[in-house]
């Protein structure tokens, strides 16, 4: 079953999206990192939620690797988030990373402007490979861009293109350092929650 994603990827005349100077809360670290892993095995289960603002919007896919551009989206969607695991990556272990065939990276810009990114990564799982699962290792917005509903838009986006490729399960993680609206946007697209692991929090996300 194929899934359209042709609403993420026109862009007729529209109104412009508003853009946000707020930035989000800072809120104290727990102590304590909760995982939540979810997963979608068939198509049937998606719900899109695509914004109708056609002008403002697109979804393009990165198909020339650029390190310093992923590092910029990287650093400035994940700050509010404390996101650590890319920064110390060389530009050569970057570079891997997006000339691998499995790697799909898709920017969301907004009036022109880069305002997030989705990152997938399909792999064959189970017994010798018998079948294609698909993460979503990365997605999010830069600040300024948070509160519009495009963290649903720029989801569903992702979600359609791993179906339309063929995948035959889709997962995602979640925890609670990130976004408060990425689980409930998560579950509300169809995905199910699998596994919540719980650790006491690592020291890595306590620094400023």
């Amino acid at each position: 079953m194929a899934v359209s994603v042709s609403q993420a990827a026109t862009c007729p005349n529209s109104t412009q999206i508003p853009v946000s100077l707020k930035s989000p809360p800072i809120t104290p670290i727990p102590d304590t990192l909760v995982i939540t892993y979810l997963q979608m095995t068939d198509p049937t289960q998606f719900r899109p939620a695509y914004l109708n603002y056609p002008d403002g919007i697109k979804m393009m896919c990165m198909d020339t690797p650029d390190v310093a551009f992923y590092r910029f989206l990287y650093s400035t969607v994940g700050k509010p988030w404390r996101w650590r695991d890319r920064l110390s990556y060389s530009d050569e272990e970057l570079q891997e990373i997006l000339t691998a065939s499995e790697t799909s990276i898709h920017v969301l810009y907004v009036n022109g402007a880069p305002a997030g990114y989705i990152e997938l990564v399909k792999r064959r799982e189970g017994p010798s490979g018998r079948f294609y699962s698909t993460e979503i290792v990365y997605f999010g917005l830069r600040e300024n861009y948070l509160g519009r509903g495009l963290g649903k838009h720029l989801l569903s986006h992702g979600i359609a293109y791993a179906w339309n490729k063929g995948t035959q399960r889709l997962w995602i993680h979640t925890s609670n350092l990130d976004s408060p609206y990425a689980l409930d946007n998560c579950i509300k697209r169809g995905f199910k929650i699998y596994r919540i692991e719980k650790e006491p929090m690592p020291e890595l996300y306590r620094q400023p």
